[in-house]
């Protein structure tokens, strides 16, 4: 490999190909930013990098077995690509990844299977169906010594080093490239119903989402907006309401679906449900709050937080009094998509400061780039934490070669 090469941008078609890449970048300690198609490459700290090294051209399904409810898959296939076979099928990825791209300036559906998983990016449905990481059965990876490796296998039975899978979820290609990616897939749910309140306060929202939660009707999304992101839905009735918008997912067959709403209904009858969406109107309302439809076409910081649903409310009205925020309440409060104004470090003092309060975590996903370089994009790791991650980081990427800093600056 030449030093042209090494400074410009690669795409392997293979996972032999991408160890050669990287065993090269290795010997030589240049610096690789690791992506899939780019679509979260503003997220995270700027990574100053030598060469890019992306997993695009790695695409194409390797195994799918419908009746196992097994996926093999080369980790550039997009979310799009692998959405439409499953649909064939009638079966989905149960954990409904969020799609970041349209908030970052790319179409819906192009991020790519690896990505996804190496954000540990899941929507609304994680409630029931668990996070992306809880679906990977394996994964074939190339670490930062160009060494090919590879644990788990294709049916659910087959756990044979499944923790690699868990390592490199959540790890934004800081540890390892992953290649090919072994998922459990579902059958797709037949009907979705949506019960709807207006006006409702973030504390008695998070209190009704809570109470859902409770039922036995095998909810599948609780999600709180303010009225101001809600006007820029596309369903008529929510976006002209002028209010607060909550709203709680039962999926099942029709028949089930349908009662389930009704009861949902009886349940929560003293916060004045509304409304009640349709499979088509709610298929197209979760797929906006997936897509981030109420950010989208701004350029104002937005951050994804993670906390105790019954701290939520507090949170936000502490937030509140320091700075103008608009806010989704996913996951029944435990997930909190926050704007901010733009202020010059997107709000990262007071959101940080405040979370101490409360607790929980926050990633700053939308910003310009002056502001992600001067600020912790993640939420800085307590000194035990730090260590562990950084023993982590040593033992798959010793020379520290891929995506240094992109999550902590000294990592």
């Amino acid at each position: 490999m030449t030093v042209h090469m090494r400074l410009g941008f690669h795409a392997p078609e293979t996972g032999a190909e991408l160890a050669g890449l990287v065993a090269e970048a290795a010997d030589t300690r240049t610096p690789l930013e690791v992506m899939g198609r780019g679509t979260k490459r503003e997220v995270g700290l700027p990574v100053g990098s030598g060469a890019v090294v992306s997993t695009e051209n790695m695409v194409g399904v390797a195994l799918y077995e419908p009746t196992e409810l097994a996926l093999v898959v080369q980790a550039g296939t997009t979310i799009g690509q692998i959405e439409a076979l499953l649909a064939e099928n009638d079966q989905e990825l149960p954990f409904e990844p969020v799609d970041l791209g349209p908030v970052l300036g790319y179409g819906p559906g192009e991020a790519t299977i690896g990505g996804v998983i190496a954000t540990n990016l899941s929507g609304s449905r994680r409630i029931l169906k668990g996070s992306a990481r809880d679906h990977v059965l394996g994964v074939h990876a190339v670490n930062g010594r160009g060494e090919q490796i590879k644990a788990g296998g294709r049916v659910m039975k087959n756990v044979t080093g499944y923790d690699l899978g868990r390592a490199l979820a959540g790890s934004w290609g800081t540890l390892a490239i992953m290649t090919e990616i072994s998922l459990k897939v579902l059958p797709a749910q037949r009907e979705a119903r949506t019960v709807v309140f207006f006006g409702l306060t973030d504390q008695t929202a998070v209190e009704a989402l809570c109470i859902a939660m409770g039922t036995p009707f095998e909810v599948s999304g609780t999600v709180h907006m303010h009225a101001e992101l809600a006007a820029h839905l596309s369903d008529e009735d929510i976006a002209t309401a002028e209010a607060s918008v909550t709203a709680i997912r039962v999926e099942n067959f029709p028949a089930s679906a349908r009662y389930r709403a009704s009861r949902l209904t009886q349940t929560l009858l003293a916060y004045s449900p509304a409304l009640e969406l349709d499979q088509e109107r709610s298929k197209m309302f979760w797929n906006e709050v997936r897509t981030l439809k109420m950010f989208q076409g701004k350029p104002n910081p937005l951050w994804r937080v993670s906390t105790i649903p019954s701290c939520a409310a507090k949170l936000i009205g502490n937030l509140s009094r320091k700075m103008e925020v608009r806010a989704v309440y996913d996951w029944s409060g435990g997930l909190i998509w926050i704007e901010t104004p733009p202020l010059t470090d997107g709000g990262a003092v007071d959101i940080r400061r405040t979370l101490a309060e409360f607790g929980g975590h926050a990633t700053l996903i939308r910003a310009e780039d002056a502001t992600r370089a001067g600020i912790d994009v993640f939420q800085p790791l307590d000194p035990p934490i730090a260590a562990l991650s950084a023993k982590l980081k040593h033992a798959f990427d010793p020379l520290g070669i891929l995506n240094p800093g992109r999550m902590y600056r000294d990592m």
